[in-house]
Parts: C-alpha cells; sequence; structure tokens
C-alpha cells in the first residue's frame, strides 16, 4: 500500500483527489495514502517566510530551503513512526526527467515517495543537492508550482493499485504498459456519421483482434511517436509480425516523407 507525503504550500490543491472518480476509490479503500506537510509550518520569523530574493540578483523568488528540511523531517518521522522504510524524495521540476509509465509502475508496487512541490522561481539547489533523489518533470513546459504535477504521479499510480479499476485489464492494456501507444477503442453505434466501426472488431474471432489491436499500437506509435518503438526494437521486444509491419511503415515513408507528419 503506497503512502505519499506530499511537501506543498498549497494542500488544497490535492483535495479534490480524495472525492473524485477513481483516486476517491483508491483513497476510500485504503489503497493509497495521502499526507500533506505545509513547509511554513516549519519557517521561523514573525512573517514565517518560505522564500526569500535570489543571492545574485534577477527576478522573483526562491523557496528556502529551511522550512523545506523541517517538513522533511517531519513527513519522515511519520513515515517511520508507521513502520515504512526510509522513501525516495522526489521534487518536480522543469530540470527533471520526464515521467514515464515504467515509474509509475515501480512506484504504485512500492511504499511510495516523498513529493517536494517547488514554487517561485524554484528550490534553494543546496536543498536538491541533498536531499532530493530524483527532479521529475512532465514535459518541456512550465507550471506554477509542483501540486498538479504530484496530482498527476498520483492519479496515475491510483489507477494501478488492485480493486481500484473496475476491470484489471484496463490498466494492463493503457497506453506505454508495454512501451507503446493504446491502440483506437470503439463503441456502440457500429456506424457513426457514416463511418463503421473495423470488421475485425465486430467478428469474434480473439486472435484477430488481439493482432489487429498489435497492430495499430505499432502503427500509432511508429507514426506520432517512433522513438518508442525504436527502444523496443533495439531491445529485441518486437516480434517477427511487429517487425515485418514496422518494415512495411518505413518502406512506406520512403516513399511518401509526409506519411508520418
Amino acid at each position: 500500500m503506497p503512502r505519499f507525503d506530499v511537501l506543498t504550500l498549497f494542500a488544497g490543491y490535492f483535495e479534490p483527489l480524495r472525492s473524485q472518480g477513481i483516486c476517491r476509490r483508491a483513497f476510500d479503500s485504503g489503497a493509497l495514502q495521502l499526507h500533506a506537510w505545509n513547509p511554513r509550518d516549519h519557517a521561523s520569523g514573525a512573517h514565517r517566510s518560505v522564500d526569500d530574493r535570489p543571492y545574485g540578483g534577477g527576478p522573483g523568488m526562491v523557496m528556502l530551503a529551511e522550512p523545506l528540511l523541517g517538513a522533511l523531517r517531519a513527513a519522515q518521522a511519520a513515515r517511520a513512526a508507521a513502520g515504512l522504510r526510509e522513501a525516495p524524495v522526489l521534487l518536480f521540476s522543469p530540470a527533471g526527467r520526464v515521467l514515464r509509465q515504467a515509474e509509475v509502475q515501480r512506484l504504485a508496487g512500492s511504499e511510495g515517495a516523498v513529493l517536494v512541490c517547488g514554487r517561485y522561481e524554484g528550490v534553494d539547489q543546496r536543498f536538491v543537492d541533498r536531499y532530493v533523489d530524483q527532479e521529475v518533470s512532465l514535459g518541456d513546459f512550465v507550471l506554477s508550482g509542483g501540486e498538479i504535477p504530484a496530482m498527476a504521479l498520483l492519479d496515475a499510480v491510483a489507477r494501478l493499485q488492485p480493486g481500484v479499476l473496475g476491470d484489471e485489464q484496463s490498466a494492463l492494456q493503457d497506453s506505454f504498459s508495454d512501451g507503446l501507444l493504446d491502440c483506437p477503442h470503439y463503441t456502440r453505434p457500429p456506424v457513426f456519421e457514416e463511418v463503421e466501426v473495423p470488421p475485425v472488431l465486430l467478428g469474434g474471432d480473439h486472435a484477430r483482434i488481439a493482432r489487429w489491436r498489435r497492430d495499430r499500437m505499432l502503427e500509432l506509435s511508429w507514426r506520432r511517436r517512433p522513438e518508442l518503438v525504436l527502444e523496443l526494437e533495439r531491445a529485441g521486444r518486437l516480434d517477427r509480425h511487429d517487425l515485418r509491419l514496422l518494415q512495411l511503415l518505413r518502406a512506406q515513408d520512403a516513399q511518401d516523407p509526409t506519411a508520418g507528419a
């Protein structure tokens, strides 16, 4: 049962997770635990400041190391009192490694982590260097703080907990679960605005359906995220049928360079 301790100035961001959708099911069942720790509770001075101007000048403010460390120590002490081992400390930052499903799966099967939600221009680098185990990013864009990335991570972890999804197979078929994007999906009616559901999905041949879905996953991944396919190819994780389709896709690209655009 993963437990996540979040260091944040804005714990209210996380309340919707406890009360909505799949995440609510994870928290209500006890499959996932969340505890918030406010660095301001560990700040000193009359104003309990958690930030200050950067040395060297420049715009914005930088989060102070001391309040963050106080919150981190409180979180670690609470985890230890609960009988948990020391958890990795993750900081959400544009400088971090992009979060991938493999990391989500690892965290979902672990005892959790401490999540540090930065604000302002960033966090004092001395805290990062000494106490952060990994910096995590959602992509090449900037948010106002780490709360939204933390919520995204918690949502991704929640849906992997046993009993949270209505069908356990749903998580196994997600995009990135086996390194590829998911295939297209169709439901009723069988004809929508003169477009029919692919006949193979209506035929009841489960082997053909599985192959069709795998082919579409490979094709969609090649067109939109070719690096995913190349990574599987290098790792020897494509079967002979996959490789034949990949060869065909490459031949199509050679004939029409705009095919994958």
